[in-house]
């Protein structure tokens, strides 16, 4: 399969043409649907406002080199993303990173993250690598954890009061809220507990303490992976339990977008779908290029330009009022050789919240990280710098290109603890993410659309604002809803579909399938990489 995303059909739409399935956006949710209809004989069109088709998981070329603009690895959990990579012909290109792990970068240095750890609460406050994080004051405070009665009985909804209840305000700022804005994007003041931490309250109220209840955690994810019934992972560590594929994740979108075009799906960027009305036989799209006429629709956007295309449907307008996201901007920047000696910080590090100095949230030293492009990079090191968490605007708004490269300059001499020379090359890509899943009160609002979608026959809404951000979420959801489309495919009287649904997708796919099941108590972790 080859790398074709970036390929898009500029001669104009035929009129008059209806189509079985419009699909609105061209990230990984989209054009996963659009691979699974058009293999199955749908007429299927692909619209997206950008001028690049992956959304998140795209490519940009810098100093010569192919680089992933945003997600470079993918959560292992489900397998599903491994086994759409196989179909796909990329199987053999799966890869792990370097086991290194990544580092912590303090106010006054930077130390291994520890290890026994979950979401950074410690199984062990007295451990050396906790005591190398927090100091003996910080852990002498995490320690009185063990000696606190459970007054609550392990029912807090936000992690973040949580943890500084129990073990205080620098495990929480030095150990917690690092990992918070690096995996989830988010301030773990509003982290749901049972979503970011599943078995966790039941666990505390059981060991009678948060830290013995972080070790009855890792003890039964340990057994599950003894019995192989979960992948391994080490929630201490973003990035031990993701995997990458060779190349970059983008050639995972290529594939879709090449096998969707093989089966004669139409890809256009630079065209924006505006809104959207049901009729009598489906759907009228209206676009920068004119209306459009489907028997099905897709909405495949972040949550904010969902809305602003359905918003005037019924269910979908309440919604409109309280729309919130995440702002992240990627500053990549590729370095001569030699001018990193080694591997200083693991495969990237975790800023925390009292690092003062430093504006950057987290960074990846992604040729440490990932053998194939240290390869690639012929000597040359790249590094990722991350900005921007929950509702505070990244420190780079605002600045242009330029400057931009040089806070990054500035923070990743910083990291690094040395004089670093000025890159050779730079590129910088901002996203606009809908609320992560993990939030308290996330979840609700992502019945809630997909309730509002299911109100209308043949409308479909897919991506992170119904699934979680994470291509382990999104995934799964798309081809599970992928299939629902073609279950309603007698809901549109005359239309010509030209495949059934087995007896065994018909059974794999009711309610409580993928589609449900990955958004229900998984984590959305944010898979950009960081660290």
């Amino acid at each position: 399969m080859t790398d074709q995303a970036g390929q898009t059909d500029a001669s104009p739409l035929p009129e008059g043409r209806r189509w079985d399935t419009i699909v609105a956006g061209a990230g990984v949710a989209g054009l996963t649907v659009a691979h699974e209809l058009a293999g199955r004989g749908y007429r299927v069109l692909v619209l997206d406002a950008s001028d690049r088709l992956g959304g998140v998981a795209s490519r940009i070329d810098v100093d010569g080199l192919a680089l992933d603009a945003g997600a470079e690895s993918f959560a292992t959990r489900g397998g599903a993303v491994a086994e759409l990579a196989r179909a796909l012909g990329l199987g053999d290109e799966i890869v792990g990173p370097n086991p290194a792990g990544a580092w912590l970068q303090l106010a006054d240095r930077a130390v291994p993250l520890p290890k026994a750890t979950l979401l950074g609460i410690p199984s062990s406050p007295l451990a050396r690598d906790v005591i190398d994080a927090l100091g003996w004051g910080g852990a002498l405070r995490a320690y009185l954890d063990r000696l606190m009665p459970v007054l609550r009985i392990g029912k807090d909804d936000a992690l973040g009061p949580l943890v500084r209840r129990r073990m205080g305000r620098k495990v929480l700022d030095r150990l917690v809220a690092p990992l918070a804005g690096g995996v989830y994007s988010a301030d773990p003041d509003r982290l749901d507990v049972a979503t970011v931490a599943p078995g966790l309250n039941n666990a505390l109220t059981q060991a009678g303490s948060l830290s013995g209840g972080v070790a009855v955690v890792l003890e039964e994810r340990a057994v599950a992976v003894a019995r192989g019934d979960a992948a391994p992972s080490n929630a201490s560590r973003p990035g031990s339990a993701v995997q990458g594929i060779r190349g970059g994740i983008h050639r995972l979108t290529a594939a879709l977008a090449g096998s969707a075009r093989e089966h004669r799906a139409e890809l256009r960027t630079g065209t924006r779908v505006r809104s959207a009305a049901p009729t009598p036989t489906g759907w009228r799209v209206e676009t920068d290029a004119g209306a459009l006429d489907a028997s099905s629709l897709v909405v495949a956007l972040p949550e904010a330009q969902a809305l602003r295309v359905l918003g005037e449907l019924g269910g979908f307008a309440p919604l409109r009022t309280d729309a919130a996201g995440v702002t992240v901007e990627l500053v990549t920047l590729v370095f001569a050789p030699g001018a990193i000696e080694g591997d200083p910080r693991g495969t990237g590090v975790l800023v925390a919240a009292d690092a003062h100095g430093i504006r950057a949230k987290a960074m990846t030293h992604a040729t440490a990280k990932w053998p194939w492009l240290r390869e690639a990079a012929q000597g040359r090191e790249i590094v990722r710098l991350s900005y921007g968490a929950g509702d505070a605007a990244p420190a780079t708004e605002g600045l242009d290109d330029a400057a931009a490269a040089a806070l990054a300059l500035q923070d990743a001499r910083a990291i690094f603890g040395r004089d670093l020379p000025a890159p050779v090359a730079s590129a910088r890509v901002r996203w606009e993410q809908g609320q992560p899943t993990s939030v308290v009160g996330a979840r609700a609002r992502q019945l809630a659309l997909r309730a509002a979608a299911d109100a209308h026959p043949n409308l479909t809404v897919v991506g992170a604002a119904v699934a979680g951000t994470g291509l382990a979420q999104v995934v799964p959801d798309a081809r599970a809803a992928a299939l629902g489309v073609r279950r309603e495919r007698f809901a549109v009287p005359g239309t010509p579909w030209t495949d059934d649904v087995t007896a065994d997708e018909l059974e794999t796919s009711a309610d409580g399938d993928a589609r449900s099941a990955t958004a229900v108590g998984a984590r959305d972790e944010d898979e950009r990489g960081e660290a």
